[in-house]
């Protein structure tokens, strides 16, 4: 696969300040929308995760781009905020249906609270998230908050079908599955709420009701699924600090990542065969005598070189993300050259 190109020189570093901009007024305009008053164990803890340290990229996405395509980033601001709100909700749940210990280096509200506070809350800041997508009327016209609330009613309905292909090959042991089948899983789970919701909002705020919202859909697909490879490759070699969450916590819950899938794909028979019977029965099933099984997983994985290939296969789809947006990236680079040299 290409690979992508070199990061532009101060990127990293725009992206961080950029982030954090948005992430700050996005945060602040959340927290006033939760009810003051409230019953015990509920809406003081649905503002646990979002002010907890996190980068905020979804919520700056629908303001980056609307602010890329002609709108003023303040209107975008509720919808933003709509997207942290499902954002942060969706964390709780897979947290319990993962049997995650830490979220953003601290113990996830399942762990904390148990299961039933946990799932209650999450419900919760559901239904806050619900609450913008009403006040859209108020704010944007009836028009354009319609479509965002068909936008949010696609992206929760992929979501929810790409969690369900996750949760199915756990729980019948799918060992035959191709990177495809990864794939589609990503662009479901992944790509819908992580990059092409926000962006189609922000579009739409930008653009107005009529405007076509699909245009960005490619370069949201793409970088989706590299995300998710990130993250699964960080799961199993990056450090707390940098992860915020369980290390090789995949390895735990079982989970078909790219890497396991390319580790079925290479493996011996009798490796294949060991890992097939790790991978059959839940967490709590294995306990924590499956230590041994995962050190085990992360060494044939090391042997077999997924995290390099998974790494290249994040590369490429980065690549392809980029290839989406040059022309118009580099006809905005190119465009104050051109102003300047009219005339001459």
């Amino acid at each position: 696969m290409t690979a992508a190109a070199p990061p532009l020189p101060g990127g990293e570093q725009l992206v961080e300040r950029v982030l954090a901009r948005y992430r700050a007024r996005t945060v602040t305009a959340l927290l006033r929308h939760i009810p003051e008053q409230s019953p015990p164990y509920l809406y003081e803890l649905a503002a646990d995760y979002p002010a907890r340290p996190c980068k905020g990229l979804r919520a700056a996405l629908c303001l980056a781009t609307c602010a890329a395509f002609g709108g003023r980033p303040e209107r975008a601001l509720n919808p933003a905020v709509t997207v942290e709100l499902f954002h942060n909700g969706f964390l709780i749940h897979d947290d319990i249906q993962d049997g995650s210990e830490l979220r953003r280096g601290e113990p996830t509200l399942s762990a904390a609270y148990g299961v039933e506070v946990a799932l209650n809350v999450g419900n919760a800041t559901n239904l806050l998230g619900l609450q913008r997508l009403m006040a859209n009327r108020r704010e944007l016209g009836g028009g354009l908050a319609w479509r965002l609330f068909e936008e949010t009613e696609l992206m929760c309905r992929q979501s929810l079908e790409g969690q369900a292909l996750e949760i199915a090959w756990i729980r019948d042991n799918a060992c035959e599955l191709v990177p495809a089948d990864y794939y589609r899983m990503c662009l479901k789970k992944t790509s819908w709420y992580t990059f092409l919701y926000p962006c189609r909002s922000g579009l739409l705020v930008a653009e107005g009701a009529g405007t076509d919202a699909n245009r960005l859909d490619r370069f949201g697909w793409y970088l989706g699924a590299a995300y998710q490879i990130q993250d699964d490759v960080l799961n199993l070699v990056g450090t707390l600090a940098d992860y915020g969450k369980e290390i090789a916590g995949d390895l735990w819950e079982g989970k078909r990542t790219l890497l396991l899938i390319h580790l079925l794909e290479r493996c011996t028979p009798a490796e294949r065969a060991r890992t097939e019977r790790y991978l059959h029965g839940t967490r709590a099933q294995r306990g924590p005598g499956a230590a041994e099984d995962v050190r085990w997983l992360l060494d044939r994985m090391a042997a077999y070189d997924c995290v390099e290939s998974a790494r290249e296969a994040a590369a490429g789809l980065v690549a392809a993300a980029e290839r989406e947006i040059a022309e118009a990236r580099e006809f905005l680079l190119a465009l104050p050259g051109f102003v300047v040299a009219r005339g001459r």
